[in-house]
């Protein structure tokens, strides 16, 4: 057993940690884990500040490896927002951090998962701390693509890419590790498209794979306007009460403590004096919550690319056993009869107009578009034409 145990198909990457863990030369105190969604890098990033601490190197069992994959060392700091930006104000604390000696271990370990969220701001407040480091401090720094990180900050980090593991390394992951059911496994595998976290929810979670089987149907019962216009409003308050769903609990318990901080009785009114901290919460609160509706929106238009894409496959005879050859995987193998279907149904020209129409969908969420035009605009255009 060891730390890195979980890190599914990141042979490469894991040897170059490793690497700086057992030589202190090939050390550097700012690493940029990059990788697409799904690659492991917050995984990644955890193995790595445990291994920096376990006298052992990551045996994957010692307190140390244990509370810091837990993210409760007193060590290593995690930092994950749920905000669309990280702002100045959630990097300087970091900052002031990092200054400090590490408690009891050999480094203190700064893990930002989002580093792709810092804006021009809070990134130069980084980037201060980065250009002249304490001697006992690693920043492990992560996002999607090094282009997604102010090139400042990711020309003076040493950089670790991840790739997107096989599906079947998935697949046996979730049967050994998880105890999920092998065909089960296959699927989820295929459906997430190898992003690990996403098919853990899939296989564990039967609401969840029947969510995303309503999103594909879309494809089926989208037949002219007025059926675009039905399903895109079903789709956004889907997405409402998902993001309201995970952000609740949270957010009560956020104003809770607040009240209780700042001495007050909740329910009542606050003193004029206090009254901005607590709208600064519920500021932070809303965009958690706009982040979450828009994650959720995201991810059921990267199902529905993954299905066309299967479309796509099989109206050019590339999919799996259409052309006789091996072929490329369907994604969403356990409705490989409706893709044949779709694509009987439609020319590979009209496939990849919809796929337009859907990445177009996600360009103008990602630009603060009211989502119910985003999601209509989409829908009408997956419409049969002609």
């Amino acid at each position: 057993m060891s730390v890195w145990d979980d890190l599914v198909g990141q042979e490469a990457a894991v040897a170059v940690l490793r690497g700086a863990v057992a030589d202190p030369g090939a050390m550097t105190h700012a690493w940029l884990l990059t990788g697409p969604p799904g690659s492991g890098r917050s995984n990644a990033a955890r193995a790595f500040a445990a291994a920096l601490l376990c006298p052992r190197g990551g045996c994957g069992e010692c307190h140390e490896c244990t509370t810091a994959l837990a993210g409760t060392h007193a060590d290593v700091e995690v930092v994950a927002t749920e905000a669309t930006i990280l702002r100045r104000q959630d990097v300087e604390p970091l900052v002031q951090l990092a200054q400090r000696s590490p408690s009891g271990g050999r480094w203190r370990v700064i893990v930002i998962e989002d580093a792709d969220r810092l804006n021009e701001t809070s990134g130069n407040v980084l980037l201060k701390a980065i250009e002249e480091p304490p001697p006992r401090t690693v920043w492990v720094l992560c996002a999607p693509s090094p282009q997604d990180v102010l090139v400042t900050i990711r020309s003076r980090s040493r950089s670790v890419v991840l790739r997107v593991p096989p599906v079947d390394a998935v697949a046996r992951l979730l049967v050994e590790r998880d105890g999920v059911e092998p065909e089960l496994a296959d699927a989820v595998a295929h459906a997430s498209q190898s992003h690990i976290g996403l098919a853990r929810r899939l296989a564990r979670d039967p609401e969840a794979r029947a969510r995303r089987r309503e999103v594909l149907d879309l494809a089926r019962r989208i037949r002219g306007v007025p059926d675009a216009v039905l399903a895109a409003g079903n789709l956004v308050e889907v997405a409402q009460a998902e993001a309201k769903a995970s952000t609740e609990e949270r957010d009560a318990d956020e104003k809770s403590r607040l009240y209780r901080a700042l001495g007050a009785e909740e329910g009542k009114p606050l003193p004029p004096a206090l009254r901005s901290q607590l709208k600064s919460l519920e500021e932070e609160q809303k965009r958690r919550a706009t982040r979450a509706q828009r994650d959720v929106l995201d991810r059921a238009m990267t199902d529905l690319l993954s299905l066309y894409r299967d479309v796509l496959l099989v109206q050019l005879g590339a999919a799996d056993g259409a052309s006789g050859g091996p072929g490329i995987d369907l994604v969403n193998v356990e409705l490989a009869d409706a893709v044949r279907t779709l694509a009987a149904d439609s020319t590979p020209e009209q496939t990849l107009r919809r796929m337009d129409a859907i990445g177009t969908a996600r360009e103008r969420l990602a630009a603060n578009v009211a989502p119910l035009l985003a999601v209509e605009a989409m829908a009408v255009a997956l419409r049969p034409q002609g």
